[in-house]
């Protein structure tokens, strides 16, 4: 998951990289943290700090962030621990001179490359994958850090989308597959952004140029107009990932030219219309908020039966999905939601929710319908069973943590405590999102095509 920003050319670039991560702050809340600096003085300055953007950066913090380039990141872990010393970016000195590096996504081949550099005496201060391209960058012999990266580059395998500040330049690179989004846009002020997701770009006043392409790496440099673009690699299919559109992004950011929001509705179009033909009678469509609300919309759409808001969320409480423990995924749920008891007392309910991970917020809603008093709850999940580990940037390490890999799907809707159950099937996703591509899908059907 994580965000990552980029801005180049502008006075202000660390004030507009933390209201970027500000905008983007759904996609990691454990740290944030911005580097800065410029052409002018050729220095690089890091604030790092684990919490959320408003707390980490203010008047103190971004008055040590001067210059006209700055890269930040929010920290969301897969890879390392949940220290400060895990926080990005990432900034080092080599031969060349300082270089910081902000990274969204999980290289799955990091515990292989790592080692091979600790046994040729690389000396690691993070637990980070994204500690390894620092050290592959360094120990290149080539002249140029352009080169230097592509070596670095040619080491690594998994999603990934990298953004590196040099002392008077910035490179950005996406993954061959393109399995994590990254946009470019142009400043109203003055200058470009490359950013996660387009939702930033409103923040900041930034006009959309183009979603960074698959396998190519933009450079931006003094004294050019617009960035150079290299295609680093080619023939590899473009293959983004389906759960950005499901669950992870902001449903007003647009990603590969396609809105989120409308792939979300049309998510709970396809759920009503497996529905049309069961004997389920429900008196409202209810979603869980924030993420489900498009597909219970399109769901509402499609079957005729009226949506209402019949659960509240505290938006001062976290997504409960990247909390690093069960315990706190446990009590988040308790003070994130709500049920409205006068609106669904006595009522059958149709309940939308994104997706059903471990089942423990699931499980959670259910009990706190039925004790408000509704009569029947539906469960309808806007996405397919998720029945494998991912390794591209969602924290599903290992298969025991899915539900919908341990137990069918009667069983889960035993365990949630549900009056029936139905998934989005594989095809009603692909149809969900357009068949214009072939996305990852990898949490559904275990195609780990980049290995």
């Amino acid at each position: 998951m994580c965000a990552i920003v980029g801005i180049y050319g502008n006075d202000n670039a660390a004030r507009l990289a933390s209201a970027a991560l500000f905008a983007m702050q759904h996609r990691g809340h454990e740290a944030s943290g911005i580097s800065s600096g410029g052409y002018e003085d050729k220095k690089i300055y890091t604030v790092k700090k684990m919490g959320y953007v408003r707390d980490v950066f203010h008047e103190g913090t971004l008055g040590k962030l001067p210059g006209s380039i700055a890269i930040g990141h929010n920290r969301y872990s897969t890879a390392g621990s949940d220290s400060v010393s895990d926080a990005q970016p990432i900034h080092a000195k080599y031969k060349l001179g300082e270089i910081s590096i902000v990274h969204n996504g999980n290289l799955v081949n990091k515990n292989e490359v790592r080692q091979n550099l600790i046994d040729e005496g690389a000396i690691f201060q993070t637990d980070m994958d994204t500690e390894n391209l620092i050290h592959l960058i360094a120990k290149s012999t080539r002249d140029r850090l352009r080169d230097r990266i592509t070596d670095g580059l040619e080491h690594v395998k998994g999603a990934y989308n990298f953004i590196i500040q040099s002392r008077s330049k910035l490179f950005v690179i996406r993954d061959k597959h393109g399995i994590r989004p990254l946009s470019l846009g142009r400043l109203k002020s003055g200058g470009w952004i490359v950013a996660s997701e387009t939702c930033a770009f409103d923040l900041v006043d930034a006009e959309f140029v183009r979603d960074v392409k698959p396998g190519e790496m933009l450079i931006f440099s003094e004294g050019y107009k617009a960035p150079e673009s290299i295609q680093l690699f080619t023939g590899a299919e473009f293959r983004p990932c389906a759960f950005e559109y499901i669950y992870f992004a902001r449903p007003d950011s647009v990603i590969d030219g396609k809105s989120v929001y409308r792939t979300r509705e049309n998510m709970g179009k396809e759920l009503a219309k497996n529905d049309s033909n069961s004997k389920t009678k429900a008196d409202m469509v209810i979603p869980v908020p924030d993420s489900g609300v498009p597909a219970a919309l399109g769901y509402a759409q499609q079957s005729g039966i009226p949506f209402e808001l019949g659960i509240i969320r505290n938006h001062y409480v976290g997504r409960t999905f990247i909390e690093p423990t069960q315990e706190m995924r446990n009590l988040k749920v308790k003070m994130k939601l709500n049920p409205m008891k006068a609106l669904i007392e006595g009522k059958s309910l149709i309940v939308i929710d994104d997706s059903i991970v471990r089942g423990t917020t699931s499980k959670r809603i259910v009990q706190m319908l039925k004790e408000a008093g509704a009569a029947e709850v539906h469960f309808r999940v806007a996405s397919p069973m998720i029945q494998h580990p991912c390794f591209y940037g969602i924290d599903t390490p290992t298969k025991e943590e899915l539900i919908n890999a341990v137990m069918t799907k009667e069983e889960v809707c035993e365990h949630i405590g549900a009056d029936s159950l139905e998934y989005l099937t594989i095809d009603n996703l692909k149809d969900s999102l357009g068949r214009d591509r072939n996305y990852s899908l990898v949490s559904f059907d275990g195609d780990y095509f980049v290995v």
